[in-house]
């Protein structure tokens, strides 16, 4: 596939098997999208200098074994790649920096990035996940978590998207859409309400009535969310479930059985990074599948 004015996929690796899993998630989104894949090392030890000689840096030889090394990890990823998706056009490139702002500035000319779930040590949301957080935030595309290799996703699992009441939806839409689609699975929208108050509080509210008249309103919203979708992507089976509780806990719920998820960057206040933590920023931490998270 020609890379000529065509956005890439780009997938950030670090030398952990999970960075591999990501190359090897993304050269098959590539070849989805029809597009490249542009395999990235942030080289975060050639800005390393000595303390008490600032000026100087250091000897050739360190410099010359982490070059080696980088170059090692995406041969390695680029192999994993091109296995994955023999068709995809793959090219591979280390810079000098820390990860969060290398693929923060790739992201500008990207379509996707992607990120594994783990780093080298193996700490979930510590290494990798503090990065894909730091994406979602400040990135300038979606971003991709990935859990699995795709040889261990089953194909026939479906998606899932979390639809809440804010006004942007069409973007998180369109990707899951457009995810199912490109798939050929079911998507499931999900769509959770929860009270504010005490637990008498809803007791009450329940024992009156409310809570079933609340319910069948947020079903009436989701429909209404829903609705047209349909006539853009025919060949998509969409499943409609409103759900009462957390909305992070609802699609962790739903995320057991599927094989992506998608949301929004913004929670309900819109401040981009600092809401990220209710939903999307659990999802990306504990999401059993991988997540898809849409500015």
């Amino acid at each position: 596939m020609s890379s000529s004015g065509v956005k890439p996929v780009v997938v950030g690796i670090d030398g952990s098997s999970s960075a591999l899993d990501a190359a090897c998630w993304a050269a098959v989104e590539a070849a989805r999208r029809e597009t490249w894949l542009r395999i990235v090392f942030a080289d975060v030890f050639a800005q390393v200098y000595l303390p008490e000689l600032p000026t100087i840096p250091l000897p050739e030889t360190y410099s010359d074994a982490m070059a080696r090394q980088a170059r090692t990890w995406l041969d390695r990823a680029e192999q994993e790649a091109r296995s994955a998706a023999p068709d995809v056009e793959v090219r591979t490139v280390s810079h000098t920096g820390g990860a969060a702002p290398v693929l923060i500035d790739e992201s500008q000319r990207a379509q996707l990035v992607v990120v594994g779930s783990r780093g080298i040590g193996g700490f979930t949301g510590l290494i990798v996940g503090s990065v894909a957080v730091a994406l979602c935030a400040h990135g300038h595309c979606p971003v991709a978590v990935v859990r699995q290799a795709p040889a261990d996703v089953d194909p026939a699992a479906p998606a899932v998207v979390g639809v809440d009441d804010r006004d942007q939806q069409e973007p998180v839409l369109t990707a899951a859409f457009e995810a199912a689609a490109m798939r050929r699975v079911l998507l499931v929208a999900v769509h959770a309400w929860h009270e504010v108050g005490s637990q008498r509080a809803w007791k009450d509210f329940n024992a009156a009535g409310q809570a079933a008249a609340v319910h069948a309103e947020e079903e009436r919203y989701l429909a209404e969310a829903m609705a047209g979708w349909a006539d853009k992507y025919p060949d998509v089976a969409a499943r409609r479930v409103v759900a009462h509780g957390q909305a992070a806990r609802a699609l962790l719920d739903h995320a057991e059985h599927a094989q992506l998820v998608v949301v929004g960057s913004r929670g309900r206040g819109g401040l981009s990074g600092l809401l990220l933590g209710s939903t999307s920023q659990q999802l990306v931490h504990h999401a059993p599948c991988s997540v898809l998270v849409v500015r």
